[in-house]
């Protein structure tokens, strides 16, 4: 454990005694010790994209995936899932509690609990749905973060700096979606000779032990104008299975897809505003 995250438990506690807001306290913290964790160097395109607000005005990416397709496709998320955890070096861990999730399965009652669970069909009783994070407008994690780990970039992307990150876990206690995970273990290991990465890309960086980590909407992609690796991998399998595209220009294609068809969101009571519309 380094220097800043004993001054972090140490402050925690310090502030529990003393009934003061533990946020507030680690606050000073971070603007005190900089907040920096160890780790791999992180190319900051690749990692994040750039800390910054979005303007209302500015662009907002957002994405509609369409789950008949996908329940129409068998195998077709499996390979969306894959195309994501393999290029940015997700660990796949043996036991079940320390799963490392990027973009996962649900059944429709977890997916989307506040919708109508009476007299559904075929698809929703048996059908399993693509989530991730959501990349809210107003999100809940960002507000958690004593360290800035966790951001909105220029772009309305939820992103994370892993080298910020001290593990406090803050911001997977505030996310509504369970979108988020922790490293119990160093994703560089192994078990009975078994790597929990298999092969390591070397273009995205890897994590250390203590540190959370979730999708980024492929950051780094969007900066060289490619659509991200789900989106990607989704349309080569069933076309308009996913489509992404700035939510605040009328003229893109989500926009376009958004105006026509009837979508709907995960947790909306807890106005987040998620970037992410489900066709069910």
């Amino acid at each position: 454990m380094d220097n800043n995250r004993r001054k972090f438990l140490k402050l925690a506690g310090l502030t529990a005694v003393a009934g003061v807001a533990a946020p507030v306290a680690l606050n000073s913290l971070a603007q005190a010790s900089g907040g920096h964790g160890g780790g791999h160097a992180a190319p900051a395109a690749e990692a994040h994209g750039g800390h910054g607000e979005a303007a209302p005005t500015g662009v907002r990416w957002g994405m509609v995936i369409d789950t008949t397709k996908f329940n129409a496709t068998p195998g077709l998320a499996e390979k969306c899932m894959d195309a994501c955890h393999g290029y940015h070096n997700v660990p796949h861990f043996p036991v079940k509690k320390d799963e490392i999730k990027w973009l996962w399965t649900e059944k429709f009652e977890n997916a989307f609990p506040e919708h109508t669970q009476n007299k559904r069909n075929d698809l929703t009783a048996n059908g399993n749905f693509l989530v991730s994070c959501n990349h809210c407008d107003n999100p809940p994690c960002v507000k958690a973060c004593p360290t800035r780990a966790t951001f909105k970039n220029s772009e309305g992307i939820i992103v994370m700096d892993f080298h910020r990150c001290i593990g406090c876990r803050f911001c997977m206690a505030a996310c509504p979606y369970g979108a988020r995970s922790f490293n119990w273990r160093s994703p560089r290991g192994s078990h009975d000779g078994v790597p929990f990465i298999k092969e390591i890309n070397p273009r995205f960086p890897t994590r250390m032990r203590g540190v959370v980590e979730k999708c980024n909407f492929c950051a780094g992609h969007l900066k060289r104008g490619e659509l991200p690796l789900c989106v990607q991998t989704a349309n080569k399998g069933a076309e308009g299975a996913m489509v992404f595209g700035d939510l605040n220009d009328p003229n893109s294609a989500v926009s376009k897809v958004l105006r026509k068809r009837f979508t709907i969101q995960r947790k909306p009571s807890a106005g987040t505003k998620p970037s992410l519309f489900y066709i069910v």
